[in-house]
C-alpha cells in the first residue's frame, strides 16, 4: 500500500510540473497579445482625436504596404543545386541564419549550404542509416531524428549528444519551439498509434503528449517512416503538424486541443492535397508544401486559405522553413533548394 501511494503521489506531482509549464506558456502567450492589443488601441485613438483627415490615407497606405503583407507575385531570389539528386532525394531543411541552410535527405551526411550554393559543411548521423529530420536549436546547435534506432540527437562541433532514446516508438518529424523545447512526432512500432511529445530543452523531461481529440478519437493518421508529418509553432503558440497520410494539416493549441483541421481550399481545383513541410512566419501564417501539385498553400492563423505560391517552378516542393526576414526556402525531391520572397 506504501508502494502505491508514493506511485500515486509521484504522478501527481508529475502532473502539476507538466500543468505549470503549460500555464507558464499560456502566460507568455496572453502578454503577448495584451501588448499588441494596448498599442491598436493607443494607435487609433491617437487616430480619432486627431482632426488630420490625412492621418486615414496615411493608415491605408502603411496596411498596404506593412511587412506582413502578401506580394502580388512571389518570386524566386536564390535557387541552389545541392550534392542530393535522384539517388540520394532531398527532402528536410532548417535556417541555420539567413545565410546558411542545413539540408538532410536520403544520406548520411547532412549537410550545411551558403546562398552562395557552397558547401560550407556537413555531419554524419551517428548510425549507419539516414535522418528522419532536422531542426535548429536556439544556439545554432543541429538536431536530428532517427526513425530507424529510435533516437533524437544533437550536433554540436562536430560532435554528436544523444538527446531521447525512444523504446516502442519511432521518432519521425522534430521541430524547435520559441521556448526552446523539441516537439517530436513519432509512430509506434507496429505502426498503429501516432502522438507528438513536447521534451524539455535537454530532452531529459517529457512535458507534454498528444494524441487524441475530445472524443478520444486520434488526431493524426498512422503508418511509420514513410507518412511524413512535418511540424512547426506558431507566435500563438499552436502546434501545427502536415499529415502527409491524412491529406491534412492538424493544428492544436498549446494544451493540445484541436483548432482546426485544413483539406484544401474550399474550392479545391487542384485536387489531392500532399502536405509535406510546414513553417509558420511573423503573422502566424501557416506555409504548408503540397507534394502532389508543386506548391504551396498559405493559410491565417485560423486556417483560411489566402492564396497559393505556384508560380515559382516548384518540382516536387518538400521540406520548407523561414529565416528571421521571414523569406521561404524549399526543397525539391530532385536536389534543389529555392529561396522565395513571398511578402
Amino acid at each position: 500500500m506504501d508502494n502505491i501511494f508514493k506511485k500515486l503521489t509521484a504522478d501527481v506531482d508529475d502532473m502539476e510540473s507538466k500543468d505549470q509549464v503549460v500555464l507558464k506558456k499560456q502566460e507568455v502567450g496572453i502578454k503577448r497579445a495584451i501588448s499588441e492589443i494596448t498599442k491598436s488601441i493607443a494607435d487609433l485613438t491617437k487616430l480619432v482625436n486627431s482632426n488630420d483627415g490625412s492621418l486615414f490615407g496615411s493608415l491605408k497606405t502603411e496596411a498596404r504596404d506593412a511587412p506582413g503583407s502578401l506580394i502580388d507575385e512571389p518570386q524566386t531570389i536564390t535557387d541552389i543545386k545541392t550534392n542530393y539528386g535522384r539517388l540520394n532525394p532531398l527532402y528536410g531543411v532548417s535556417c541555420l541564419s539567413d545565410e546558411e541552410i542545413w539540408t538532410c535527405g536520403l544520406s548520411r551526411s547532412m549537410k550545411l549550404y551558403n546562398l552562395q550554393g557552397e558547401l560550407v559543411k556537413s555531419a554524419k548521423i551517428k548510425s549507419w542509416k539516414v535522418p528522419t529530420d532536422i531542426a535548429v536549436t536556439q544556439t545554432g546547435d543541429l538536431i536530428y531524428t532517427d526513425y530507424n534506432d529510435g533516437t533524437v540527437n544533437m550536433v554540436t562541433d562536430s560532435t554528436v549528444q544523444l538527446v531521447v532514446k525512444l523504446r516502442k516508438w519511432g521518432p519521425c518529424n522534430v521541430s524547435v519551439t520559441s521556448t526552446g523545447d523539441l516537439l517530436v512526432v513519432m509512430d509506434s512500432d507496429d505502426k498503429k498509434q501516432t502522438k507528438v511529445v513536447r521534451y524539455s530543452q535537454t530532452g531529459c523531461n517529457e512535458i507534454q503528449s498528444i494524441q487524441f481529440n475530445d472524443m478520444g478519437q486520434p488526431l493524426f493518421s498512422c503508418g511509420g517512416f514513410y507518412n511524413t508529418k512535418y511540424i512547426s509553432e506558431n507566435r500563438n503558440l499552436d502546434i501545427c503538424v502536415a499529415d502527409n497520410g491524412g491529406s491534412a494539416v492538424v493544428v492544436v493549441n498549446q494544451v493540445g486541443k484541436l483548432r482546426f483541421i485544413y483539406t484544401g481550399p474550399p474550392s479545391n481545383a487542384k485536387g489531392s492535397f500532399g502536405p509535406r513541410g510546414i513553417a509558420t512566419d511573423s503573422q502566424s501564417r501557416t506555409l504548408i508544401a503540397d507534394f502532389n501539385h508543386h506548391s504551396i498553400h498559405i493559410l491565417d492563423q485560423d486556417g483560411q486559405f489566402l492564396r497559393y505560391i505556384d508560380n515559382c517552378g516548384l518540382q516536387r516542393s518538400c521540406g520548407v522553413c523561414l529565416d528571421d526576414k521571414d523569406c521561404l526556402f524549399v526543397t525539391e525531391l530532385l536536389g534543389n533548394l529555392k529561396k522565395i520572397q513571398y511578402k
